[in-house]
């Protein structure tokens, strides 16, 4: 069962770990915090009943064990090296985010989950490392660390995903695409890779629970599925939002960063990041041409001749992208 009560306990368990990461005053309490966050969130993707769930729970602990060893480790270097701590912190959090070149763990065990775990990945498990990233007192070093985290994660994200057919692993790098847009926000702006973030993650949710709804995990599936025009225009709509653009939902966070790379000459950067998100929309674009393949005639008879038990989500998932399709249209009224 998705929610039964000992996984609710762990998720608000996996909550509180990353709410007190984010509210940590001392590394030591942000480490604690994330350990928490880790131990509530393996019962959460680890299954008796498949051996996937559990292989990506284990590869999952041992990188963040790894990456929280480092920080333990950084945290009783700063008062002799800070510059050399702090870097290491950096290089730690992120191989927890999956940022690039520390990012092959990340597709690996998101092909392993189903799509609530994956929502979770993507979205709560992010958190924490990316404000304990926005805390760092930028060096040098640690600024020239994110800054290259940030361009690489940029270019392997939008090739890596090219030639994929799993939905996961394509989500898992459009998310390493969308991560070098919030670390380059991080280097400019405190506020800017909050409101990208807050909406990457509904739009992203709103992904998943269509691809849930119609149990899609591969590109085939979507050729295959079976929803009325209303679900598919809804579905192919929130694509193209999270590929950014304009003038959906997902483009508004990238034109506000856009603005303020441009004000601090990152030019090179801004470059790099707007070339990578043209590859990204790319394989959107195929995504949203594989629902309306099928003609409605066909969809009509598979929706009276088949059963689908996740279909409720279908209506959230729309309420979601709608809300989002929203948001631009009330900033160009005020």
């Amino acid at each position: 069962m998705p929610f039964s009560p000992y996984k609710i306990s762990f998720l608000l368990a996996l909550i509180s770990g990353t709410l007190l990461s984010i509210s940590s005053s001392s590394w030591f309490t942000a480490w604690i915090g994330l350990e928490l966050n880790l131990m509530s969130f393996i019962p959460l993707i680890s299954s008796k009943k498949n051996q996937l769930p559990t292989e990506a729970s284990l590869k999952y602990f041992l990188i963040q064990a790894l990456g929280s060893a480092i920080i333990i480790l950084s945290s009783t270097l700063v008062l002799l090296h800070p510059k050399l701590a702090f870097l290491l912190i950096s290089l730690a959090l992120l191989l927890k985010l999956g940022a690039a070149p520390f990012h092959s763990w990340f597709p690996q065990v998101m092909e392993g989950l189903n799509w609530f775990q994956a929502i979770t990945l993507m979205t709560i498990q992010k958190l924490a490392p990316m404000f304990l990233i926005s805390y760092l007192s930028m060096s040098l070093y640690t600024h020239t660390t994110i800054f290259l985290a940030a361009i690489t994660s940029a270019v392997v994200g939008a090739l890596g995903g090219i030639n994929q057919t799993s939905l996961r692993k394509i989500l898992s790098y459009s998310s390493i695409n969308h991560m070098s847009w919030m670390l380059i926000a991080m280097l400019i702006n405190e506020t800017s890779w909050m409101i990208y973030f807050f909406l990457y993650a509904l739009i992203a949710t709103s992904v998943a629970l269509y691809f849930l709804s119609n149990q899609s995990y591969f590109f085939f599936h979507l050729i295959n599925s079976n929803t009325t025009p209303f679900s598919k225009m809804i579905s192919i709509m929130s694509l193209y939002s999270l590929g950014g653009m304009p003038p959906f939902s997902g483009f508004i966070p990238k034109w506000i960063i856009m603005q303020e790379m441009i004000t601090a000459s990152f030019f090179f950067a801004l470059l790099i990041l707007l070339l990578s998100s043209l590859v990204t929309l790319y394989f959107y674009i195929r995504l949203s041409l594989a629902p309306i393949s099928i003609s409605y005639a066909h969809s009509k008879w598979d929706l009276a001749s088949s059963y689908r038990p996740m279909a409720a989500l279908s209506p959230l998932s729309s309420m979601m992208n709608l809300f989002g399709l929203l948001i631009p249209s009330a900033l160009l009224i005020i």
